[in-house]
């Protein structure tokens, strides 16, 4: 590798950015410098282009309406402005340029939604929760050993993911004077 693509590459190790395709719903947030004072200003909407640029030179151009007004941004998505990039939304399309939605509006706008599959979701969970554990070790290590934490019973994480467990109940025993004979 040269020096050139060795340059161009820096800023992309220091960013987690999402896999980010035409039709995905997205959520920019972007550093706003107004003065002295600096804040994040986020930017929703769809995307509708993809650039072929590689590497740093990578952005999307993402479309939103605002009070019946249509807004393009094209988003380098490397810059040191942009904070961090969500995707909210992943919609079906076959297109990977979808410029043909600049003329919709209403109905004729929508775009078929594709769910995500429950192995993606499990998989995130699973992420979370080997985030959590780590910080939680971090923790206990910060404040020392003799510091023990209650430890998380998988019957706890059972009621915390909303999880019903499901007891067995004896059928009501029925007294042989209450019996009718007929």
């Amino acid at each position: 590798m040269n020096i050139a693509e060795e340059l161009r590459n820096i800023g992309i190790s220091d960013k987690k950015i999402p896999e980010i395709k035409a039709g995905d719903t997205v959520k920019v947030y972007q550093k706003i410098k107004e003065g002295d004072k600096e804040r994040i200003q986020a930017f929703e909407g769809l995307v509708i282009a993809v650039s072929s640029g590689t590497g740093v030179n990578a952005t999307i151009t993402v479309r939103k309406i605002v009070q019946g007004v249509g807004v393009e941004k094209v988003i380098p998505v490397y810059s040191t402005n942009v904070e961090k990039i969500e995707v909210k939304k992943r919609s079906k399309v076959r297109r990977a340029k979808l410029y043909y939605m600049r003329e919709r509006t209403g109905k004729s706008a929508r775009l078929k939604e594709t769910l995500v599959s429950d192995k993606e979701f499990e998989q995130a969970v699973e992420e979370l929760a080997v985030q959590k554990a780590k910080e939680e070790a971090q923790k206990a290590k910060e404040e020392g050993p003799d510091v023990v934490e209650n430890e998380v019973t998988p019957e706890e994480v059972a009621i915390v993911e909303n999880e019903v467990v499901e007891e067995e109940v004896a059928p009501e025993e029925v007294a042989p004077e209450e019996v009718k004979k007929v």
